[in-house]
């Protein structure tokens, strides 16, 4: 069964309380609402990164010295086991915060996962030293940092939930929803997925080959399902995607 298809907007919900990422008050009583992102640039020995696309970001048991702040692009995050294997854990998207066990370890147990560049990525980054000395000074920032890493929680659970799928159409059927969600921007034609796919960099997110992926994508054109061009793939209709295979 293919996972919940509504919301699918790049925008997430505004709440009364501000907009998405931010708090109001944060910082010797500012006014208004500050976003997580203005937050992090305005720290000590914050920078603004850029990676290009398929180049790590941090490897396992790198030194945990940085939090992240994804301002464009899209961030692969990986588990690699002793095996070999590598199994994706989630899909970033812009505005997500990661590397955030640096704050409570202060050294390198966080670093189990193996951070990748999914495209083109521009971060904002800041000294974990730095962050950690903001939330000791303003416990609001604390609260700020809690709400951006259940953002991240809840993109690792849908991504679980999408590889749980043995039957690999199925699998890729519920990743292209959870990017038509988070991605997604609506066309004329339905729902474009805002990224740059090659085949062989969903079969690498889903634990597929590429042969595979471009024969079940094209399974998925031959039936009208989705559409691909320079890359980008279109859903005409998430809904019916879905139910195709639920």
């Amino acid at each position: 069964m293919v996972g919940a298809t509504s919301g699918f907007s790049r925008t997430a919900s505004t709440p009364s309380t501000g907009a998405p990422g931010s708090i109001t008050g944060i910082g010797s009583g500012v006014a208004g609402a500050i976003t997580l992102q203005e937050v992090i640039r305005s720290l000590s020995g914050s920078t603004v990164e850029t990676v290009e696309r398929s180049k790590t970001i941090f490897f396992p048991g790198d030194p945990a010295e940085k939090v992240y702040l994804l301002r464009r692009g899209a961030v692969r995050l990986s588990r690699v086991y002793e095996s070999g294997e590598e199994i994706t854990v989630a899909l970033l998207r812009e505005n997500s915060l990661f590397g955030v066990l640096s704050l409570l370890t202060g050294q390198r147990s966080d670093r189990f996962y193996h951070a990748i560049a999914f495209t083109r990525v521009e971060m904002v980054t800041a000294p974990a030293t730095s962050v950690r000395k903001a939330i000791e000074q303003d416990a609001s920032m604390g609260l700020l940092l809690l709400q951006g890493l259940s953002s991240r929680i809840l993109q690792t659970e849908t991504m679980i939930e999408t590889l749980t799928h043995r039957d690999m159409s199925s699998r890729l059927v519920s990743f292209l929803l959870v990017l038509c969600r988070d991605f997604g921007v609506p066309s004329s034609d339905g729902i474009t997925i805002d990224l740059r796919l090659s085949h062989q960099a969903i079969a690498e997110a889903i634990g597929s080959t590429r042969v595979t992926i471009t024969r079940l994508l094209g399974d998925l054109r031959i039936e009208g399902l989705v559409t691909i061009d320079r890359k980008k793939i279109t859903v005409f209709d998430p809904i019916a995607l879905a139910k195709r295979f639920s």
